[in-house]
């Protein structure tokens, strides 16, 4: 078995909001990846004491442990839990029913003898490399299917100069119609405080057999593809079992680099958060 991840910052002076792991059980037959990205919240209150990454700990920890030892729990049914015991974790100190609660994209995969399960939940990516080498991205794009008022909102956002007034008082009102759709009938769900979001997740089996290699990505590992276009997720896939995770994000980072005003690439940081994990079961 193969298992390799990286991670990575996209501000060293800010902490990383990405959570990567891989477990496999003590019997030694199957395992489990987790993969979050927690959302980066406006400036200002959001209701919590606590910060993103000390949310995508906890709820990345609990999914990782219920998908590893309660083997008789769906991924679905652990991803419920897991928000569960994280919003127990919080709940007497903070204001869960905030729009901006920490919350986060999620990725996961188990596998056994018999299957490969896999759960994505947001803009995170998974990627199933089939036994015959071609390579299935199981994504939930109802962020990408927001209204298009919404869209062209951000497409107004990204089109203006970074640092500028204008961009900011644009940047509020598209955040404002966006925080109006997260996990709302219409628009797209994350993880936050509600255990009943896991239900919306999109989720599937593959026989073990019909599976060489699993790759978890971060949108912001994921943007080689879906914000620079420099290649298919097929090619994104076959660029981490060659060389690495980590040769993927230094990929990003130097496309970013290349376009410091986003103005070729419009996207909504210059550099963001990155994490791959990359599983041949």
């Amino acid at each position: 078995m193969r298992i390799e991840l990286a991670t990575e910052p996209g501000d060293p002076q800010r902490p990383n909001e990405d959570y990567a792991s891989v477990a496999l059980p003590a019997s030694g037959e199957g395992g489990a990846l987790v993969l979050l990205d927690g959302v980066t919240p406006p400036e200002g209150d959001f209701g919590c004491v606590h910060s993103v990454p000390w949310f995508t700990a906890r709820l990345g920890g609990a999914m990782l442990e219920l998908s590893v030892s309660h083997r008789d729990m769906t991924l679905t049914e652990a991803l419920a839990a897991a928000v569960a015991r994280t919003a127990e974790a919080h709940r007497t100190t903070c204001d869960l029913s905030h729009p901006r609660t920490p919350q986060a994209t999620v990725v996961a995969a188990r596998w056994s003898p018999e299957t490969v399960e896999h759960l994505v939940l947001s803009d995170s990516v998974l990627l199933l490399e089939k036994a015959d080498g071609s390579v299935h991205p199981v994504r939930d794009t109802r962020l990408d299917e927001l209204p298009p008022a919404v869209r062209d909102r951000r497409a107004a956002v990204r089109a203006l100069p970074h640092g500028t007034a204008e961009r900011a008082t644009a940047a509020r009102e598209y955040v404002r119609a966006v925080e109006a759709l997260r996990n709302a009938e219409g628009g797209f769900f994350t993880a936050a405080a509600d255990p009943s979001v896991a239900s919306r997740a999109i989720t599937g089996t593959t026989p073990r057999t019909a599976v060489r290699s699993l790759t978890a990505l971060t949108d912001g590992a994921g943007r080689w593809v879906d914000v620079f276009h420099a290649g298919s997720w097929s090619e994104c896939a076959t660029l981490v079992a060659e060389s690495g995770p980590q040769a993927l994000i230094d990929r990003v980072r130097q496309l970013e680099a290349a376009d410091p005003e986003c103005a070729t690439h419009p996207r909504g940081k210059v550099r963001d958060d990155a994490a791959v994990i990359h599983v041949a079961p």
